[in-house]
């Protein structure tokens, strides 16, 4: 436990609203987003300036006290969570919100990590500009946590996962020391790329306390199908006609499931499944000129032609459109209401996703068939969320565990056969600490063991999560 001279250290940097410790007010931080995991610690940090994050890290490394980065506590993987033993501080990056710039010229945003996603989101749109970082939990998950998971979203496609926006981040050690490197520059061959170690580190290597995002022009134009596939469409294939006939103008490719859908409360009844589920599939264009309504018929019209769709129905307004999307992005709701899901955030190569539809549904119904799936996700870059709603009547944490031990590892050797992951967008944290072990290449697993013994030689940064620098890989 930390020593009681620490905490009276903690309260005279920080100040008494700088140091939570009444149980009361540490319950919200102390379980995972999806009530899996639940920690213990003898208080939260609420630091207010990054010269008080460096003076914890500082205590922390004198005293060997474990820190664990919170951001918005939206992790699926307990990525933010302090372990059961009561001897970690949770370190929130909340009180940390401000956005320092937003530059139109440079094409880029300075913020705070403890900024909303949604809120710089708003501050690029009020200078005419956007921030292509489009999460379920943009209304409430940080730009820290974005940042420290490598998030994808639904963008991904068009614009890259989080580490193609990040131009400069600053960065406070294990140690304290300040690394900070906010340039808004495109081209910076000046020796290691630094910032891309603590991208999808999930703070095992240092406290992210701000970043300059990249920005794009505001797309002033979108077209929005519905795709009613028909069974066995080739989803790489259709993919490709869309993006080639489209030139690359697809910023989303969405997959839906017929049971996903079901799960929707409220769903528009003419937006149906079609016999192999659905595509939702959207245009982006930041010109007035280019009629991307007409570009999204014509393709339409190619792939209905092919046989790869049963109907396509294209948003003629924007209430359409956003009820398309309220459809897609409140699954993870409906799977809730239903009674919750055991969920694997699978990644294949594009050209492999079919295959894994149907080599993982053969496994699932062979494991039990009365099992019931709920399957969409980003196929445009070859992820799946590849989730097992929990029996009625059955506890879901029970059901998770036992799903987790008996099925999950044959959906991952299915995945990982055919080039993939098992962690595509929620990274590892420490529910899927084991599996980084397991599947990852000897050499690779070497190197990351090496880097965060490098930046953290005393194991205070999220000390549990991610990787430990005296663990060697799992014996097969």
């Amino acid at each position: 436990m930390p020593d009681t001279a620490m905490l009276q250290r903690l309260r005279d940097t920080l100040g008494e609203a700088g140091v939570l410790t009444d149980p009361e007010r540490l319950a919200p931080y102390l379980v995972d987003h999806r009530d899996l995991v639940r920690g213990k610690a003898p208080a939260v940090l609420r630091p207010s300036s990054v010269a008080q994050v460096q003076a914890i890290m500082r205590l922390a490394a004198e005293y060997r006290v474990g820190i664990v980065p919170q951001a918005g506590n939206t992790s699926y993987c307990a990525g933010a969570t302090p372990d059961a033993s009561g001897g970690q501080f949770v370190l929130s990056l909340e009180r940390l919100d401000k956005v320092r710039e937003v530059d139109p010229l440079d094409a880029a945003i300075s913020v705070d990590s403890g900024v909303i996603l949604q809120r710089a989101q708003e501050a690029a749109a009020a200078a005419g500009l956007y921030l292509p970082l489009s999460l379920g939990s943009e209304g409430s998950c940080r730009i820290g946590g974005v940042i420290g998971t490598n998030a994808g979203g639904l963008s991904v496609l068009r614009y890259g996962m989080t580490r193609d926006l990040v131009l400069g981040l600053e960065v406070v050690l294990a140690d304290g020391t300040l690394v900070s490197d906010m340039k808004k520059l495109r081209k910076n061959n000046t020796g290691y790329d630094i910032r891309q170690n603590f991208i999808g580190a999930e703070g095992t290597l240092g406290v992210v306390t701000g970043a300059v995002l990249k920005l794009i022009p505001v797309p002033l134009r979108r077209a929005t199908a519905w795709v009613e596939l028909a069974a066995g469409a080739p989803l790489p294939e259709m993919l490709a006609l869309v993006r080639r006939e489209s030139s690359d103008l697809v910023s989303s490719f969405e997959f839906i499931t017929a049971r996903s859908l079901a799960l929707v409360a409220g769903a528009d009844g003419r937006l149906k499944s079609g016999s192999g589920g659905v595509i939702l599939v959207e245009l982006s264009s930041s010109s007035q000129h280019l009629p991307i309504e007409e570009l999204l018929e014509g393709v339409m019209g190619e792939v209905v032609e092919a046989g790869w769709a049963e109907d396509v129905i294209i948003a003629q307004t924007e209430a359409q459109r956003a009820d398309m999307w309220r459809i897609r992005e409140t699954i993870p709701e409906g799977e809730k209401h239903f009674g919750g899901s055991v969920k694997h955030d699978i990644s294949v190569p594009l050209g492999r996703t079919v295959d894994f539809l149907a080599a993982g549904g053969a496994a699932v119904a062979a494991y039990d068939p009365a099992l019931e799936l709920s399957v969409y996700g980003h196929v445009g870059d070859g992820n799946l969320h590849y989730n097992v709603l929990v029996p009625p009547g059955e506890d879901r944490l029970a059901f998770t565990d036992r799903i987790g031990r008996e099925l999950a590892p044959a959906l991952y050797d299915i995945a990982i056969g055919m080039g993939g992951t098992f962690s595509a967008e929620h990274g590892v944290g420490r529910l899927k600490r084991g599996l980084l072990q397991h599947y990852a290449d000897p050499g690779r697993y070497r190197v990351l063991r090496g880097i965060k013994g490098l930046f953290d030689p005393h194991g205070v940064m999220n000390p549990g999560a991610m990787v430990d620098p005296a663990e060697g890989l799992i014996a097969d």
